[in-house]
């Protein structure tokens, strides 16, 4: 399975990033192979559709699971119908969300938060 986690950094021990369509980074954990893979998030630097940009690079990465803060309608509508679930975490380090993930811990999102509009965030 892997799990993509909106993240502020590149190590484990970082913040995951309640943004989803500007974070910095996605830190992919792949639970068999226990590895951990960095992406660019390609959405942050969008003018507009940054969640879009962000959803279709871990739609290609081949996610299961997304741990973030919150989706906007439209990364929200694409996760979804790619069947990918998403959990909300609150801004703690990337390994005590995936350990809060592991527990079953986590809420999972089930509609769309507010939506944001270009780089005013």
């Amino acid at each position: 399975m892997k799990i993509a986690i909106s993240a502020k950094g590149k190590n484990i021990d970082d913040l995951l990033d309640m943004r989803f369509g500007r974070c910095e980074y996605f830190q992919i954990c792949d639970t068999e192979s226990a590895e951990i893979k960095i992406l660019e998030n390609k959405g942050i630097l969008a003018s507009g559709g940054a969640g879009i940009a962000a959803s279709n690079q871990l739609i290609d990465e081949n996610i299961d699971v997304i741990i973030t803060g919150n989706l906007g309608p439209n990364a929200f509508e694409l996760i979804e119908k790619a069947e990918i679930k998403a959990y909300k975490c609150e801004s703690i380090s990337i390994k005590s969300a995936l350990d809060k993930y592991k527990n079953n811990e986590l809420e999972e999102i089930q509609i769309a938060g507010m939506s944001h509009h270009g780089m005013h965030n």
